[in-house]
């Protein structure tokens, strides 16, 4: 079971975390603006790349148990094709945090003042948020606190593939597995 969660969890970690580190390495980090379609870009490749919990299920279903599988065994696999793959994007970050020296904390709540400041903010909401502000870039400068709030980007939406997949593939009639001729 451990190799086939490595088999589709490895690809969906490359297919999110090769676009997430090519991106932020050609983003240039002392302009000080983070790109627009970022989020856009980086939220299809996790869906693209938790198509892996799906198929990893429905092998797992098909090749492994003879074509019948239960509703927690299929959630448990698509859970750690999910851990798996989040765990792409995560290492993606961190690398790419440690080459640019990308101050992400500072450089999104500074875009949040400037939001404020456009839409006629009053000078105490601006404080407020300058203080939220420091208080989250300190948070955000913890290693262990950071990864975890990098997992929790990818990891619900996997939770969410992971139940779809275990709710359709534990209906053994829904595409069954082919017979070999």
């Amino acid at each position: 079971m451990l190799r086939l969660i490595l088999l589709y969890g490895v690809p969906g970690a490359l297919i999110v975390g090769a676009p997430l580190l090519w991106g932020m390495l050609a983003f240039d980090p002392a302009g000080g603006a983070i790109p627009e379609n970022g989020a856009v870009i980086g939220y299809t490749t996790m869906l693209v790349a938790l198509t892996g919990v799906f198929l990893g299920v429905k092998h797992y279903r098909d090749k492994v148990l003879g074509g019948v599988i239960r509703f927690l065994p299929a959630l448990g696999m698509g859970l750690a094709i999910s851990a798996v793959a989040s765990l792409g994007w995560v290492i993606a970050w961190e690398i790419s945090l440690a080459v640019t020296k990308f101050d992400f904390a500072s450089v999104y709540f500074e875009a949040m003042i400037e939001q404020a400041r456009a839409s006629g903010a009053t000078p105490e909401r601006i404080q407020q948020i300058t203080k939220e502000g420091q208080g989250f870039a300190a948070m955000y400068a913890n290693p262990a606190i950071r990864i975890a709030i990098t997992f929790a980007e990818m990891f619900p939406i996997g939770v969410v593939i992971s139940l779809i997949s275990a709710a359709l593939l534990r209906n053994s009639r829904f595409l069954p597995a082919r017979a070999m001729a």
